[in-house]
């Protein structure tokens, strides 16, 4: 199967029981951010701009889950902000997988490995040597972590150990040029390889999960999906960039871009997506055929935000993931209170100006899966996807030249830095010359671009720029 059976059965028995039952409305997955906080400072992304005032604040543990059993949708992605950085992290996945929920962790990589080692120091024993030398030879574990794993761990909190209802969904623009450009920090493509290696040495889940910019090169993604097929990956989520009002004025106000120049239009996402069903059958793509149709420009689809509801320090956000007109204090209450007939794309006309250029995952995935807009056939379509075998990992991918940035020495940075001693007016790049910070272990994500700004200083200094 495409998918394990334990979580398409889930998926498949709670749309069953809610068509059986006419509920007009109801969750499928709950996009639950504990903390807005972030360690990247990610372009395209609105999260820590429109909550700018409130990124020290974060749900308690029991409010989260209690927001799960309140919407009691069958899959939870925790995302954020970083989720590896609430504190409670750990409770909160064996929480909602005690729930019996399948867990979606959507982070940037950068603390995976950490959590990991984690769970190694949780279950150590002799026999895990074998494991230790296997890490430690491919250089994803240090002599110095080995040694702290083998002291076991020092604490009784749970630990994020591998499981069939649990993905690490790791957020990968791009190969390395690309990514660390988009993430604004170089290292974090290596740093993420590394945690997906480690992940899947050690037996965990694991999925990428990919925004498409106007910028991006159709063929580098490609190759993206290949390159980490190579590495045994267990799925991919992809997705057009949408220019909600958030990521446009954080491109504006931050970066001094124009929204236009980096989000995608209808039309564009159309043109990108061309091949996204020969995707679809070549790797394992996450979602139904039906949204890569409506991806593809072949088909229309109804947006069903309402099916992917978004919990966060605020409240119930509505309409949905992106768009923010109010927050609620209760799921229920959201979902009578919101007139959804205001929002979306019918017949190629916007409702709502702000969904015009629309076509993301959280609005129009579910929707193929509800049946929304059905044409013969498309039950078939879906389970025939589901069902059939999964695409065999692309070992070729091997041969991608995946480590085209920082590592070759031709990071994002490279000609800024150069331009102190050769007089180059500063770094350029696919992504409208914007110039960006350094090493992955950089400060936490309020916007601090120190490194670059000192960096730029002292090509002022020398009287080349």
């Amino acid at each position: 199967m495409r998918f394990p059976l334990a979580l398409t059965a889930k998926i498949a028995s709670h749309i069953v029981k809610h068509k059986l039952r006419k509920t007009p409305k109801f969750a499928l997955v709950l996009q639950l951010e504990p903390l807005h906080t972030c360690n990247l400072t990610c372009t395209g992304c609105g999260r820590i701009r429109e909550y700018s005032t409130s990124l020290k604040d974060m749900m308690t543990l029991e409010d989260c889950l209690g927001s799960a059993q309140e919407c009691d949708a069958p899959m939870v992605s925790i995302c954020g902000g970083e989720p590896l950085i609430y504190p409670k992290i750990e409770e909160l996945i064996a929480g909602v997988l005690e729930q019996g929920r399948i867990v979606y962790v959507c982070t940037n990589g950068v603390f995976m490995r950490k959590k990991m080692r984690d769970y190694l120091a949780s279950i150590y024993s002799p026999a895990q040597e074998p494991t230790l030398a296997k890490l430690i030879s491919e250089k994803l574990l240090s002599d110095k972590d080995a040694e702290t794993i083998r002291k076991g761990k020092q604490d009784k909190r749970p630990v994020i150990g591998p499981t069939k209802w649990m993905y690490w969904n790791v957020h990968v623009d791009g190969l390395e040029y690309t990514h660390d450009l988009i993430v604004e920090r170089e290292g974090v493509f290596k740093e993420c390889v590394e945690a997906i290696k480690m992940a899947k040495i050690l037996g965990y889940q694991v999925a990428t999960n990919t925004t498409v910019y106007k910028e991006t090169d159709v063929k580098e993604i490609e190759e993206m999906f290949q390159f980490f097929s190579s590495l045994e990956v267990d799925g991919h989520t992809i997705s057009p960039g949408y220019d909600y009002d958030a990521a446009k004025k954080d491109m504006v106000k931050r970066l001094a871009k124009k929204p236009e120049d980096f989000f995608l239009t209808r039309a564009m996402t159309r043109e990108k997506f061309a091949k996204i069903q020969e995707w679809g059958e070549r790797f394992t793509i996450f979602g139904t055929p039906v949204y890569q149709e409506f991806l593809a420009g072949k088909r229309e689809l109804t947006c069903t935000a309402w099916a992917i509801p978004t919990r966060n320090v605020k409240g119930w956000k509505a309409p949905c993931y992106l768009m923010t007109d109010g927050h609620y204090p209760r799921y229920q209450e959201m979902l009578e209170h919101v007139d959804w007939n205001k929002y979306g794309v019918v017949n190629g006309v916007a409702r709502d100006p702000r969904c015009e250029n629309c076509m993301v995952h959280c609005g129009y995935d579910p929707s193929g899966a509800l049946g929304t807009n059905y044409k013969r056939g498309d039950n078939w379509k879906n389970f025939r996807y589901n069902f059939s075998p999964r695409p065999k990992p692309y070992y070729e991918g091997r041969n991608v030249n995946a480590f085209n940035g920082v590592s070759a020495g031709k990071g994002h940075l490279a000609e800024a830095k150069a331009a102190i001693n050769t007089g180059l007016a500063g770094a350029k790049s696919a992504f409208q010359n914007h110039t960006s910070q350094g090493n992955a272990g950089g400060s936490c994500g309020t916007g601090d671009t120190s490194q670059r700004d000192e960096l730029l200083a002292k090509i002022k200094e020398t009287g080349k720029i």
